[in-house]
């Protein structure tokens, strides 16, 4: 990226921060599929509100002015959170949207198990984006109906009467076993998932649509299918991204993007339609990556002898292989307790884990702990 044009658009968003008073309206016309400049829409759920269907993912962001190249091309869905970049995710996000705030719809996160936490991790976010309200607001990484905890749900009601959050919603890297207690407590107006060309499984579809029967909006993440970083394969991102859009209950997805030449090919597979090309490139893209990348299907859940939480350990190599994050893979490999971070795999003298998606399970966690211990 030309460092002239970063530099100009960052000085430009740091000028002001918006000062919101009034919420803007909700849009509750889905409007045509596609505009004539290349955007098209979806409405998300009984939000009412309508999204482009590529948003923008900005976890691993640290350019501003590709979130500021964004926002001239017309997305208006992105997403963070409040331990992303150690906080300083939100506040670059902040600063890059400045005065357009209130023209896109914003989602943040909180990992807080309390009531009181989560509410103290929004007053932060808040403030640090330089907002009054978030539009979304997700109880980040809940992979079991228990995450979802009546104080954390309490909190998100006590924000919402507050005016300081319009949406509630939940994350979650495993909808199958999420999407019928979601359903069921009808309080999630939002859902984001995991979802992507790997996760072929027909309780996904079947959740989805559960999901988008009862009216909750789905945003995907993780659509790339692992990141680039692993073998790459020209034509992946738009072929991943491609196939994620065309399940109609996506709303939007929320692929990572970190310079204007990503975001330039996510968009434009907003006026692209899904091929038998695409699916040649997928299906050699997952071979690549078959013997490295947990699709999170919770098959080997509690079957490690030594209680490693396999998938998730799996997950933090991923975020530092895959999207080049080793920070935030270590960072969360070491906030397990102390008698699982220190397990070693190699001092088994064999593992019971067979993964039936073909990943080397006892190979690739002890590239983890070597990684990160």
């Amino acid at each position: 990226m030309n460092s002239d044009f970063s530099r100009r658009n960052f000085l430009a968003a740091g000028l002001a921060l918006p000062a919101a008073n009034a919420l803007p309206p909700l849009s509750l016309d889905a409007g045509p599929a596609t505009d004539p400049k290349g955007l098209s829409y979806r409405v998300l759920g009984k939000t009412g509100l309508k999204v482009t269907t590529v948003g923008f993912g900005c976890m691993i962001t640290s350019d501003p002015a590709v979130i500021s190249r964004a926002l001239d091309m017309g997305i208006n869905y992105f997403d963070t959170a409040r331990n992303y970049q150690n906080g300083n995710n939100e506040r670059m996000v902040g600063s890059a949207l400045g005065a357009k705030r209130k023209s896109i719809v914003l989602s943040s996160k909180t990992e807080a198990d309390t009531k009181q936490g989560a509410l103290d991790q929004l007053e932060t976010s808040l403030k640090t984006l330089g907002t009054d309200y978030l539009d979304i607001w997700f109880l980040h990484a809940k992979d079991k109906p228990e995450g979802m905890s009546d104080e954390l749900v309490a909190a998100q009601e006590i924000a919402k009467k507050q005016g300081k959050v319009r949406f509630i919603g939940v994350s979650t890297h495993r909808l199958p076993a999420m999407s019928g207690a979601v359903v069921k407590a009808g309080k999630m107006e939002v859902v984001l998932t995991a979802y992507n060309f790997t996760m072929t499984d027909p309780a996904m579809d079947a959740s989805i649509a559960e999901l988008q029967k009862a009216g909750v909006g789905v945003v995907a993440m993780k659509v790339m299918g692992g990141g680039m970083r692993t073998k790459p394969r020209e034509g992946v991102p738009p072929s991943a991204l491609k196939w994620a859009l065309k399940n109609p209950g996506i709303a939007t997805t929320i692929p990572s993007m970190t310079d204007a030449d990503q975001l330039q090919q996510n968009f434009q597979v907003m006026s692209q339609a899904f091929s038998d090309a695409d699916r040649k490139v997928l299906s050699a893209r997952l071979e690549d990556i078959r013997p490295v990348y947990c699709r999170m299907c919770g098959r080997c859940d509690g079957k490690c002898p030594q209680g490693l939480p396999v998938s998730d350990v799996l997950r933090y190599l991923t975020y530092a292989e895959g999207y080049g994050q080793f920070p935030l893979g270590r960072e969360r490999f070491l906030g397990l307790p102390g008698n699982l971070a220190s397990v070693r795999c190699g001092e088994c003298s064999a593992c019971p884990i067979e993964c039936p998606n073909g990943v080397r399970v006892p190979e690739r966690l002890s590239r983890a702990q070597e990684l990160f211990g």
